[in-house]
């Protein structure tokens, strides 16, 4: 099956890249081999971005293409080498691309103005390593953060063309004639209906004043329920500033005149929503056929009391149409001068970020009275800290609880009536469950306190050892000399026996003065 030229609606599955996991490294070398924690931070895995490129025209590259997943951050390393950053994606889409989510219809963007952007898939931060989690009283974590998966799900991207006229009419009206008479565009033009199956654009300049024309084909009656074409292209012209009824005045189909046309598409229009507040304009085409320009003096009078403004014109021979292009760019100017100044020449926008607005975590307690009852703890914060921690750590999973107490949770549990024992999930329907054990130290059991490592504190047992050593074997000689008195070497043995047998031999000497 061909791929078609034009597309102006897709489902994008994106997925920003997971965050690198921190590394829990302690610093080692010769005569040290407790240096410190030196583990690297893991690196933020890449975002998906849309990014408006006013050259495009139609999201047909997504049409096949519909999966796109940014790049994972690489985990930390030892010696403070924090992991690359994930590479982000930047998807190029049309001006006027609108964003939403697939799941709920919410609104995530409105790319309307040239190289603005939306990150629609943020990467998931890294995991912050042991050399990042250290402070006075945890000088050596034996543990690091995981690294965060990145936001996964389907979104909506709908093009609305940003034009600020907007032609409307049935099928073989004359508005892609019309759009060719007036401007430089070249759509395709034959006399059957439903020649035209895309949004033509053009640009017409009015005096001093520039703007583009689309037009919207396959208006029937019902369209706004789904007959024809004009379902899928009504969108096109929610940015108009102005519409213009374009009427055939010469057809030759039963039950159609000008009068009972505009009532048709006006209905649809109604039907469609959001667009009774522009200012129509009726240009009655096909004025060079005699009897069209005979129906047009019966008419007119009809359409004029309404409010509208008419203009009977000829896309073949051209009379009438620079009425109709003034008098479509003063109503592009005066919506112009009504707009507020034009914001920054770029916008990006992104999701918010967690735990900026609302409550911090919700408690609620649940259960069927049979199977006992649990306490369901939700909050953007408690549950990103769940997915951070490596709970094959004792030490890891004592530091999740001092973070969870320092939020209040704790606290919030007791007041609410929880008591030791009861069972806790924090999350969803991947909840962690635990059992409520309140003022407890978990986890390092092997350490004096939560997260605190003594080993740089105390001595090393192989010191330890060896001035046990150095004190018995001070201890041995200080006992042999009290005993058997201090040694001497002779030298020779005239000398020893005269400082031992001759009188006087220690006249002289301090008493005090240890022998030498």
């Amino acid at each position: 099956m061909a791929i078609p030229s034009f597309v102006d609606r897709v489902t994008l599955e994106v997925a920003g890249g997971n965050g690198g996991h921190g590394c829990a490294s302690i610093h080692r070398e010769k005569f040290k081999p407790l240096g410190g924690p030196d583990g690297g931070n893991g690196g933020d895995g890449g975002s998906v971005v849309l990014r408006v490129d006013p050259g495009l025209t139609t999201l047909v590259e997504f049409h096949r293409q519909h999966r796109r997943h940014a790049a994972n951050g690489e985990p930390g390393r030892g010696d403070n080498q924090n992991g690359a950053k994930g590479d982000d994606i930047v998807l190029l889409v049309p001006q006027g691309t609108v964003i939403t989510d697939a799941a709920t219809g919410a609104l995530m963007a409105d790319l309307s103005t040239p190289d603005a952007e939306a990150v629609v898939a943020q990467g998931g931060r890294g995991g912050l390593g042991n050399a990042a989690l250290a402070s006075s009283s945890r000088k050596a974590p034996g543990f690091a953060l995981l690294g965060e998966e990145g936001e996964a799900h389907d979104v909506v991207l709908e093009l609305k063309v940003v034009a600020d006229v907007g032609l409307v009419g049935f099928p073989s009206a004359g508005k892609s004639s019309l759009i060719a008479a007036i401007s430089a565009a070249r759509p395709k033009i034959a006399d059957y209906p439903f020649t035209t199956l895309v949004p033509n654009l053009g640009v017409v300049v009015a005096g001093d004043t520039t703007y583009t024309v689309a037009d919207v084909p396959g208006l029937i009656e019902g369209a706004s329920e789904g007959k024809g074409l004009g379902l899928d292209f009504l969108r096109h012209i929610e940015r108009c500033a102005a519409i213009v009824h374009v009427i055939d005045c010469a057809t030759f189909e039963p039950g159609r005149d000008p009068v009972t046309d505009l009532d048709v598409i006006e209905g649809e229009l109604h039907a469609h929503g959001g667009l009774d507040d522009r200012p129509r304009l009726v240009a009655l085409n096909k004025i060079d056929v005699p009897d069209a320009r005979d129906l047009v003096d019966l008419v007119r009078a009809d359409l004029e009391e309404r409010g509208l403004r008419v203009f009977p014109i000829s896309t073949k021979t051209g009379e009438g149409l620079k009425a109709l292009q003034f008098a479509m760019a003063q109503l592009v100017e005066e919506r112009r001068a009504h707009q507020p100044a034009p914001a920054a020449p770029r916008i990006v926008l992104h999701p918010p970020t967690v735990g900026e607005t609302g409550e911090q975590f919700t408690i609620r307690r649940i259960g069927d009275g049979e199977g006992g009852f649990m306490w369901r703890v939700r909050g953007a914060k408690p549950e990103r800290w769940v997915r951070q921690t490596d709970f094959k750590n004792a030490e890891a999973v004592g530091y999740l609880a001092d973070r969870l107490n320092r939020l209040g949770i704790e606290e919030a549990l007791l007041d609410r009536g929880a008591i030791a024992g009861d069972a806790v999930a924090i999350g969803g329907d991947d909840a962690v469950i635990f059992d409520f054990a309140p003022q407890v130290d978990t986890g390092a059991e092997i350490l004096a306190r939560r997260g605190h490592d003594q080993r740089l504190e105390g001595q090393r047992p192989a010191v330890t050892r060896r001035r046990e050593k150095d004190a018995a074997y001070h201890a041995a000689q200080d006992e042999e000399a009290y005993v058997f008195g201090p040694r001497t070497v002779p030298e020779h043995p005239e000398v020893l026996e005269e400082r031992t047998d001759a009188p006087g031999a220690g006249a002289g000497r301090d008493p005090e003065e240890p022998e030498r």
